[in-house]
């Protein structure tokens, strides 16, 4: 299967989610020349917002080659990611993302990321969510436990 038949494959998976109520997303992750997990968007079907079309694909490659980590895999989504997806993707590792429809495109149907990015840029006293930092004793007690140990696998 060439890199072409990949993306076609990817777009059918979003069709097909389109198609059965589901969000119009689908991602496959390729190693070696072969297929070896897919996703669709399954957000209302699941009622998890984070169950991207990617996201699922990242899931379900890292569970089937038992490792966090998918440098040499490539990712073909039907989309450009999402910034939630694109977080997702750079802890992941690929090799590459190849997408079909832009960011933009996905905004004039309804899927409009650009308030994220606005968001992720402000001050974290400015955006739309509350978010306030809390230390009870102790706090940082985890991250001094793990800069500490001899027994981590660094990520």
């Amino acid at each position: 299967m060439g890199e072409e038949k990949f993306m076609e494959r990817a777009v059918e998976i979003a069709q097909k989610s389109a198609r059965s109520n589901g969000g119009p997303f689908g991602a496959i992750v390729v190693k070696d020349g072969r297929v070896i997990s897919a996703g669709r968007n399954e957000v209302t079907a699941t009622n998890d917002p984070t169950a991207h079309a990617e996201i699922q694909a990242i899931r379900a490659a890292c569970s089937s080659l038992n490792r966090f980590q998918l440098t040499d895999c490539d990712i073909y989504t039907s989309c450009e990611p999402c910034p939630m997806c694109i977080g997702a993707i750079y802890w992941a590792r690929p090799r590459a993302v190849y997408y079909a429809a832009t960011k933009t495109e996905a905004a004039q149907i309804g899927f409009d990321d650009q308030f994220i990015y606005e968001q992720i840029a402000l001050p974290v006293e400015k955006r739309s969510i509350t978010m306030v930092q809390m230390c009870p004793d102790n706090y940082d007690l985890p991250f001094q436990t793990w800069k500490n140990s001899n027994d981590k696998t660094s990520y």
